[in-house]
């Protein structure tokens, strides 16, 4: 099977992967034993959170997936860009998708109700996928379009909390039929 993208973006998803999936592991090892992690009514609740933010979090990485495609010819490799995208949520933020998934980590714990996960794995998770974006997504980007991104830099903040923003970035949007 050959994958359309290129090496980074498949690290990239490869570590998160397996930052799940480790982390689901190492947490319900360790929480065996833990009345939380037996409780069903833990369990219900915290499976209900983590199903609304794990939803919030791909409705996110598809709303700013699908403004970032405008960004590409059909040369490029999926989740690829050639253009520098300032249209639609990225008028925002600079990285709404990987914001979305941020979120990820912690929706997975909640889901699967573990309590170490939930307190302190999906935390560490989330602040290393934020590493990432301010090491090698913001140097990948930096690279590609140069200046024009460090203007759009200066304007756009990577994440802005604003309403207006964040219900651009967690509605569901129609998809566009050309």
């Amino acid at each position: 099977m050959k994958i359309n993208t290129s090496a980074s973006v498949v690290i990239r998803i490869f570590l998160w992967l397996m930052m799940l999936v480790g982390g689901a592991y190492l947490a319900i090892s360790i929480d065996a034993n833990n009345p939380f992690f037996m409780s069903p009514l833990f369990h219900i609740l915290s499976a209900l959170f983590g199903l609304a933010l794990i939803m919030l979090a791909f409705r996110a990485a598809a709303n700013g997936g699908r403004e970032l495609a405008k960004g590409r010819d059909s040369s490029m490799p999926r989740l690829e860009t050639n253009r520098l995208v300032t249209t639609g949520i990225y008028r925002c933020m600079r990285h709404p998708m990987l914001f979305g998934l941020t979120l990820l980590p912690l929706g997975w714990a909640l889901l699967l109700g573990s309590p170490t996960f939930i307190t302190l794995i999906a935390p560490l998770e989330m602040l290393f996928i934020i590493f990432m974006v301010l090491v090698f997504e913001e140097m990948e980007v930096k690279k590609k379009f140069g200046t024009a991104y460090e203007a759009y830099a200066q304007e756009v903040p990577m994440v802005n909390f604003s309403k207006k923003c964040l219900r651009e970035l967690f509605t569901k949007k129609k998809i566009d039929k050309d």
